[in-house]
């Protein structure tokens, strides 16, 4: 082998892995390429480094890397005396295609239940005389990565929510008295109502009319105490009318605006 290169590959008799790989490569470095296959790598001496669609990662020996089909990356070695390492390339279907854009945000994990099962199936696939036993290790291993997928992709809807629900709350804190109906924030925002409300409640522990009537009680409170009479407050807070302002206000602080501006009697 050129550079002093030495690979084995084959293909074996288990559903779903197109291919089986043990390298070492003291030199050579992948330009960057493509698989049709979902690529399943540890390495076992050295680390790598590599670009997954323009982003640089890195791998080393405690670590398992994912790789999704059809997206651009390149390898090389960290350290001067190359890398050791074993790969699966899986079928498209069997992870999904659905979940390629979670293993382009995060191709690594640190998991040692993951790499020793990987490294279990390893030797099994090297002996290549149970395959019952290779097709009944491949499917904890796609478990356990499924798993991590769709951990990846939680987390970006949580991000994608709270972005959301941040929005919905400068809209409505910069419109505490007009309001702003949900239709018109979707809009903005480019959510649908529903998910609006959802992600706003789940970000902030409340949903937003709750959040809203708090902010105007809030406005309300500072009005009463510039001395403004009740009838003016409950309308410049965007409340309906006083009755309106008097039910809300004592919900939430427990006396009327009457009360919480009456005057305290003077001490002795």
């Amino acid at each position: 082998m050129s550079g002093g290169a030495e690979v084995r590959a084959w293909r074996p008799g288990v559903p779903g892995v197109v291919e089986v790989l043990h390298a070492h490569f003291p030199t050579h470095a992948y330009p960057s390429h493509t698989h049709d296959a979902w690529t399943v790598l540890i390495v076992d001496e050295g680390a790598v480094r590599y670009d997954l669609d323009r982003h640089e990662h890195g791998l080393a020996q405690a670590q398992v890397s994912l790789l999704p089909p059809h997206v651009p990356h390149d390898g090389r070695s960290v350290l001067p005396g190359g890398f050791r390492k074993r790969v699966l390339y899986l079928e498209p279907d069997r992870l999904g295609v659905q979940l390629i854009g979670a293993a382009v945000d995060q191709p690594e994990y640190v998991d040692p239940l993951l790499r020793h099962r990987i490294h279990q199936l390893h030797r099994v696939l090297r002996d290549g005389r149970e395959d019952l036993e290779a097709q009944s290790r491949l499917l904890f291993i796609e478990e356990r990565l499924q798993q991590h997928l769709t951990r990846e992709v939680t987390a970006a809807v949580q991000r994608r929510d709270a972005g959301v629900a941040g929005q919905l709350r400068e809209l409505l804190d910069a419109r505490v008295a007009d309001g702003i109906s949900l239709e018109e924030a979707a809009r903005i925002v480019h959510a649908h109502p529903v998910h609006l409300v959802r992600a706003f409640s789940r970000e902030f522990g409340m949903p937003p009319h709750r959040y809203l009537t708090g902010r105007r009680v809030d406005l309300a409170r500072r009005y009463l105490l510039d001395g403004r009479p009740a009838a003016e407050v409950a309308t410049l807070a965007g409340f309906y009318d006083q009755s309106h302002l008097n039910r809300h206000f004592k919900k939430v602080l427990g006396v009327t605006p009457k009360s919480f501006v009456a005057p305290r009697p003077a001490r002795p």
